[in-house]
């Protein structure tokens, strides 16, 4: 595992030379598929290095991090065009790939703290330098008092945990069982906020808007996934706590998702629609979590790595048309198909995955999320039913009031997709359709 570490730390020079802006991309596209063939055992950590390690949970996030980040670099051309500070910005991907791969891969509990925290700065440093609109200032206060205010109590759990064990390897970790309600409210609380849940979500719809399409790939993509992670790895100590408390996080998680679900049929930005979308996927998430059985960890792995392509894509398209019409109001960007016939394709493709459409992660994703739900309590099939009902309704609302109707009369020296952007959508579409062939991998590694 420290080889890519090392291979992440050499390609930071590549940023200071003069054109090297798709070179760093093509670097992080060789690392990819230098880690998808890296061999990994189902059911432990494989490729200990230091206090690196590997298993199922952490491969498809670290894969997905890479992704991610190469179709960021993908996706802002135009700071290239305009030559807006780009080898900073460049800078600022590699190291937020460095940490995110650090948190996702380290085994000690003290250092994913640290690394877990530490991916905050750059994502701050993006939406602050890169994004568009001057209220992004207030963004980054929000996101960052959001997350600081509850990451604190998770460092003094973590050496309370350390003070009675001795011990900080979250594989070893397994063999205690803490029964402690501060202990375990000081431990969930910071991941609850990073999800978001319901209740403390406010930070990401606010965050999204201001930040840049860069921005809002890798908070869509995979920093809403480092919140599902760390309480996957801090369930597995909590079991006894958790059986007491658990009805209260999946209660708000359920009825918070459908109350979501409608405010989305109240949005007019279409970059705020897709973002309080993913709050809604993510309260199933933590839902599956919550429920501490087997097919909920499963989905809410599944669910993870297929809307983090999901929403990254649609921001991607969100994105296209604001390059084209310098809005995201839905009452400006109508009548698409008129100009862009073959985006259409990409939007219904994108879409229809988001509302958990066959062949999509996103489906298998959910199947196993509403089992382990309605498993855990059959009253929760009503919020369920909701949920799916009106992710469906918001997807086809935001599809046919962009695609269709009469178009704008301020859209001047349009021009079609480019070649990048349809390269772009289809490494979004396709991990996130073909995935499902194999998803008999990341149905055994518990």
């Amino acid at each position: 595992m420290m080889k890519f570490m090392f291979f992440l730390l050499f390609s930071f020079f590549l940023c200071f030379k003069k054109k090297m802006f798709w070179m760093v991309q093509m670097l992080l596209f060789i690392m990819m598929f230098m880690m998808m063939n890296m061999s990994i055992s189902i059911l432990n950590f494989t490729n200990l290095s230091y206090m690196f390690g590997c298993d199922m949970i952490s491969f498809g996030l670290i894969l997905l991090s890479i992704w991610i980040c190469s179709l960021m670099i993908m996706a802002s051309e135009n700071l290239l065009k305009t030559n807006m500070h780009m080898n900073f910005f460049l800078l600022n991907i590699l190291l937020l790939l460095l940490l995110l791969y650090l948190t996702f891969s380290v085994m000690n509990l003290f250092m994913f703290y640290l690394f877990f925290e530490g991916s905050l700065i750059p994502t701050l440093l993006l939406i602050i330098g890169w994004g568009y609109q001057p209220e992004r200032i207030q963004a980054g206060m929000y996101l960052l008092f959001y997350t600081l205010f509850m990451s604190l109590p998770l460092l003094l759990g973590i050496f309370y945990v350390y003070n009675l064990t001795d011990c900080m390897m979250m594989y070893l970790l397994k063999f205690y069982n803490f029964n402690n309600m501060l202990l375990y409210l000081s431990m969930i609380m910071a991941f609850l906020v990073k999800m978001p849940m319901y209740f403390i979500h406010l930070w990401l719809p606010k965050a999204h808007v201001e930040a840049p399409i860069s921005g809002s790939m890798i908070l869509a993509g995979v920093m809403l996934k480092l919140g599902g992670y760390g309480l996957l790895r801090i369930m597995i100590f909590m079991q006894e706590m958790n059986f007491k408390m658990s009805y209260i996080w999946i209660v708000i998680s359920l009825v918070g998702g459908m109350f979501i679900s409608l405010k989305c049929l109240c949005q007019i930005d279409i970059k705020s629609l897709i973002a309080y979308s993913s709050v809604a996927h993510m309260g199933m998430v933590i839902g599956g979590i919550f429920t501490m059985n087997y097919w909920g960890f499963l989905g809410a792995y599944i669910m993870m790595i297929g809307h983090g392509l999901c929403s990254s894509g649609m921001f991607c398209l969100s994105n296209i048309n604001y390059e084209r019409l310098s809005s995201r109001s839905l009452y400006l960007n109508k009548g698409m198909m008129n100009f862009m016939p073959s985006m259409s394709l990409w939007w219904f493709l994108l879409l229809s995955s988001n509302m958990a459409a066959p062949p999509s992660l996103n489906l298998m994703g959910e199947i196993n999320l509403i089992i382990s739900l309605v498993s855990w309590s059959k009253i929760s099939m009503i919020m369920l039913m909701m949920i799916s009902f009106f992710s469906a309704v918001y997807s086809l609302y935001l599809y046919s009031f962009s695609q269709h109707g009469k178009y704008s009369m301020n859209m001047y020296s349009f021009y079609m997709g480019v070649s990048r952007e349809y390269l772009m959508l289809m490494l979004h579409w396709l991990p996130l359709n073909i995935l499902i062939l194999k998803v008999d991998y990341s149905m055994i590694w518990f």
